[in-house]
């Protein structure tokens, strides 16, 4: 009940709160939640920060993709062989560490990103976040951690939401992008998880990912280095997964490309992904994007873009997708929850640069209006996707 009120009860607190005064307490009742947290949530003699119809001071029009962190974030800790209990919201801050701690020494650690959006009537709506909670899951079990409940996951998310509300950007600026993390927290020295681990959620408003914003992005296929390999933890949001690619990235950024493509690392011919989103090929009607096969992470906005692509008769294929292919394609697009789903306008392979068919009337447009129009309430959402805060 605790958990399934949380977001409710932080809600009665946005009306609630005033400067601080002894009956606080009791104009909320019985609210386990809010009573539990109004000590790191007030700020005695002042307003609270918490306001439905105050922005935060920012230059909502040049947010970029960096860290603004907004005001709160959320905590939660359980042992090993133990399952997480009642998180807590508090302030932004640092956190303390074990110079031990298992996360910092072997990496053990998977992470998730969501968004929150604000329709032009001035709700906030999820995105599809039982699908992070879910994958989660999946990413904590391979990396020997327990991990947070799907309620317990989303409650989380919605909090952090709600308390953070003055941060979601302005209709058509930009989202509030949420940021779970799930880290080995405890000592360990020998090779081993951790006794200790912590859920941490925080949240920062973000406009476009990449530099070029809309515009088609550039792509250079790596054949030296690779992102995965069959057996590894490709497919799961591991932290260890991303440092990795940050050589090869910056090496082609170096050469004005905007990401690297990666190949497969066995016959070092087939596409696999990009370093931060799945790719998609588009020949006539029909759409293919590789297989999610323990190398590919699967993305959340991908599998969105699968069943919308499949509503509007496109035939969708996950398969082995042969770079020959993928030069040959009529359009080539990405997807992710950071970069939403953006068009690729030249691929460079062996030092030739093809280019593909962008524009207003290119398949990802469709595909991007339609995701974005439910993310944002503008299209009707018949599928159940958006969860309201």
């Amino acid at each position: 009940m605790i958990l399934k009120d949380g977001a409710a009860c932080l809600r009665n607190l946005i009306h609630l709160f005033r400067p601080a005064s002894s009956s606080l307490t009791s104009k909320l009742g019985a609210c386990y939640f809010c009573t539990s947290h109004v000590a790191s949530l007030q700020q005695p003699g002042k307003p609270s920060v918490f306001s439905d119809d105050e922005y935060a001071d920012l230059d909502w029009d040049n947010l970029g993709f960096s860290i603004k962190p907004a005001d709160y974030m959320y905590t939660m800790k359980c042992s090993k062989h133990e399952n997480f209990k009642q998180g807590q919201l508090g302030r932004y801050a640092n956190i303390e560490l074990s110079p031990s701690a298992a996360v910092l020494n072997y990496g053990q650690g998977v992470y998730e990103g969501t968004k929150a959006y604000r329709t032009e009537d001035g709700r906030i709506l999820l995105f599809r976040p039982d699908l992070n909670a879910s994958r989660m899951k999946i990413g904590a079990e391979r990396m020997c951690m327990p991990s947070p409940s799907v309620d317990q996951f989303v409650d989380a998310v919605k909090q952090i939401a709600l308390a953070n509300k003055r941060w979601v950007p302005p209709p058509g600026k930009g989202t509030l992008y949420i940021r779970p993390l799930l880290i080995g927290s405890g000592p360990v020295l020998g090779l081993g998880p951790a006794p200790e681990y912590t859920f941490l959620a925080y949240a920062s408003p973000v406009g476009n990912y990449f530099k070029e914003g809309s515009a088609p992005l550039n792509l250079y296929i790596e054949e030296e280095f690779v992102r995965a390999a069959p057996g590894g933890a490709g497919g799961v949001k591991a932290i260890s997964n991303y440092a990795p690619v940050l050589k090869a990235l910056i090496r082609a950024k170096s050469r004005g490309f905007s990401d690297v493509l990666y190949l497969d690392s066995v016959n070092r011919k087939n596409v696999e992904e990009v370093s931060s989103c799945n790719i998609f090929v588009v020949k006539g009607n029909v759409i293919s994007t590789p297989a999610t096969n323990g190398t590919i992470l699967e993305g959340i906005t991908r599998r969105s873009v699968i069943e919308i692509a499949r509503d509007y008769g496109y035939q969708v294929e996950e398969r082995v997708i042969p770079v020959d292919e993928l030069i040959n394609a009529d359009q080539v697009f990405c997807t992710g929850t950071a970069v939403v789903v953006a068009p690729v306008g030249s691929i460079t392979y062996q030092n030739k640069r093809v280019e593909f068919k962008t524009g207003s009337r290119s398949v990802y447009q469709e595909l991007y209006s339609t995701l974005v129009g439910i993310q944002t309430g503008v299209i009707e959402d018949k599928k159940g996707w958006t969860v309201e805060v």
